[in-house]
C-alpha cells in the first residue's frame, strides 16, 4: 500500500478508475441500428458517477457534462467499453474523463467512438456538499489530465458568469 493510499485526504486515480460493457441491444438503437446519442450520454453518465463515487466514498450528483464528442457511430450487437477516471477534485466536487470504444464481436478490434468530461457534486444523505479527498496524479498522462481540469474549471466558470450576466442584461433573471 502506497503512503498516498494510506492518507484518505489524497486518493489515486487508479483507486478510482471504472470499466462498463454493454451489448447494444435493438432497444438501445435508432431506425438506422445505431446507438442513440442519449443512451450512450446516459452508460456515460454511469461509468463517470461510480468513478465519483469511489473516490468520494459518498454520494455524487452529476452537475455537468460540459463537453462530449461522438465519434463513430455504434451499431446493434457491438460491445461498448467505458473507461472513467477521476481527473481533479476540488472542495465539493469533481472533474471525470469518460472514454468510449467500441469492441466488434467478431474480430475484436476496438475503435474509439465517444469522449467525455463530467462534473460531479459530493453529498451527503440530505444533500448537503460534502468536502473530497484530493487526487494525487501518478503518471504524466494523470498530471496533464489533472492541470487540463483546472483550466476546462475555469472555463465553466468563467462561461456561467457571462450566462449570468446576459440573463440579468436580457431581464430573464430568475425572481
Amino acid at each position: 500500500m502506497s503512503t498516498v493510499q494510506a492518507n484518505p485526504q489524497v486518493r489515486t486515480v487508479a483507486s478510482s478508475q471504472s470499466e462498463m460493457t454493454e451489448v447494444i441491444l435493438p432497444n438501445d438503437a435508432n431506425t438506422l441500428g445505431n446507438l442513440l446519442g442519449g443512451r450512450l450520454m446516459h452508460f456515460i453518465d454511469l461509468t463517470g458517477a461510480i468513478a465519483a463515487y469511489r473516490h468520494s466514498r459518498t454520494h455524487v450528483v452529476t452537475a455537468a457534462m460540459d463537453h462530449i464528442d461522438f465519434i463513430q457511430p455504434v451499431h446493434v450487437g457491438d460491445l461498448l467499453i467505458l473507461k472513467s477516471s477521476v481527473n481533479r477534485a476540488f472542495n465539493s466536487s469533481l472533474e471525470v474523463g469518460v472514454k468510449v470504444w467500441v469492441e466488434d464481436p467478431q474480430t475484436g478490434t476496438h475503435l474509439h467512438v465517444a469522449s467525455a468530461y463530467l462534473v460531479f457534486v459530493a453529498v451527503d444523505e440530505h444533500g448537503r456538499r460534502q468536502k473530497l479527498p484530493q487526487v494525487q496524479p501518478e503518471t504524466p498522462d494523470e498530471t496533464r489530465r489533472y492541470n487540463d481540469a483546472l483550466l476546462r474549471r475555469q472555463h465553466r466558470e468563467s462561461e456561467a458568469a457571462r450566462r449570468k450576466q446576459e440573463r440579468r442584461d436580457t431581464g430573464l433573471t430568475r425572481a
